[in-house]
């Protein structure tokens, strides 16, 4: 479906894959039908609003029918750019690193891990996921030779802005972030800046009051 010539809001772009994922789990229980009413009781936002959130797009299915699932999961992964084969690589091969590389959904998802990269000795030359760690100086070379999409930082936080503009140079577009500073990047620059500690502190802030 076309998108409105209306800015989508962030928050309805959040949105997107969060249908995509109960939509997905209603096509593997052999569901073929939804409605909004229905929808909005698993999402936990409204019928009006989700039937907003897709008129952004064009709008699916027709009043009163329903949506069909397998089209509106289809369409919401074109939107999402799921078909689009993006390649991603992870910089810093640590824990955090070492188990995003061992993510079976990223490739589900249409996202293909295509290398890791680390500066240390230790971990350099050895594989992850089948996927051998490059020393994190042959990064410009690789990237002047292969198309990336994405790079995902695991780094620390003194290497962080480092690494991100040399990704940059490179030529890539897109920034998964994992350290605990946030990256200021060109305008034509996405990032994501993901703190883990957050919904902790979040959960935390709930528990407190649950108990007041």
């Amino acid at each position: 479906m076309p998108e409105n010539s209306k800015k989508v809001p962030e928050v309805v772009i959040n949105r997107l894959p969060r249908y995509y994922r109960y939509l997905g789990d209603l096509l593997s229980q052999g569901i073929t039908k939804v409605s909004s009413t229905e929808l909005s009781k698993k999402m936990g936002v409204t019928a009006s609003q989700i039937r907003q959130d897709f008129n952004f797009f064009g709008g699916f299915g027709q009043q009163g029918y329903g949506y069909n699932i397998e089209y509106l999961y289809s369409e919401i992964a074109k939107i999402l750019g799921l078909n689009d084969g993006n390649t991603m690589i992870i910089v810093g091969a640590g824990n955090l690193g070492h188990a995003l590389a061992n993510h079976a959904g990223f490739e589900k998802r249409g996202f293909k891990l295509v290398a890791i990269f680390d500066n240390s000795k230790d971990i350099i030359g050895k594989e992850i996921n089948h996927i051998k760690v490059r020393d994190i100086s042959e990064l410009e070379d690789y990237l002047l030779n292969n198309r990336v999409d994405i790079g995902v930082l695991t780094v620390p936080n003194k290497a962080v802005h480092n690494i991100a503009y040399r990704l940059v140079e490179g030529g890539v577009k897109a920034i998964l972030n994992f350290s605990y500073s946030e990256l200021n990047l060109p305008d034509d620059i996405s990032v994501e800046n993901v703190h883990l500690s957050d919904p902790l502190m979040t959960l935390s802030y709930k528990l407190k009051r649950s108990k007041i």
